[in-house]
């Protein structure tokens, strides 16, 4: 095969490609890009004291602060890394915890022992409030919930 006869193919493959790229790539201008799946693991309940000190449901104390972390998947999910922040930043690491398939953790705000079933931030005073934030990221710092006190949106 010549020079020039190779430089023809060569030209013509290019070609090719570049056809059955362009509808794909036109196609893709025109429909809005898909979104990202939503993750499994999401910012459940909260259960939050007002300015007063009172809860929200009922009790006085810090120890009845808490919000869940719900993992909807299928499988277990390492939370070790994983952060939990309220609006002010306050944050909460979660140390070794596999949160399994279809449950829930409780994130209290006061004093407590740590189980699968609970964890305790060990702070003395509330944090979440009736206007607050609270953003669950992924060990990497990706935001993976974000859910507003008072709102159901995630």
């Amino acid at each position: 095969m010549s020079s020039g006869s190779r430089l023809a193919a060569a030209v013509l493959a290019s070609g090719a490609l570049l056809a059955a790229a362009f509808p794909a790539a036109a196609a893709d201008h025109h429909h809005p890009a898909s979104r990202p799946e939503r993750s499994a693991v999401v910012v459940g309940a909260v259960h939050h004291i007002d300015s007063h000190g009172r809860g929200h449901h009922r009790g006085n104390r810090v120890d009845a602060e808490w919000i869940t972390v719900t993992n909807n998947s299928r499988r277990p999910v390492e939370l070790r890394g994983w952060t939990l922040s309220d609006a002010q930043h306050h944050s909460y690491r979660f140390h070794a915890l596999r949160l399994g398939a279809h449950k829930s953790v409780k994130v209290h705000t006061g004093h407590g022992r740590d189980t699968w079933n609970d964890v305790y931030q060990n702070r003395r005073a509330p944090i979440w409030d009736r206007v607050d934030t609270a953003t669950l990221r992924d060990a990497r710092g990706h935001v993976v919930d974000v859910e507003r006190l008072g709102h159901r949106h995630h």
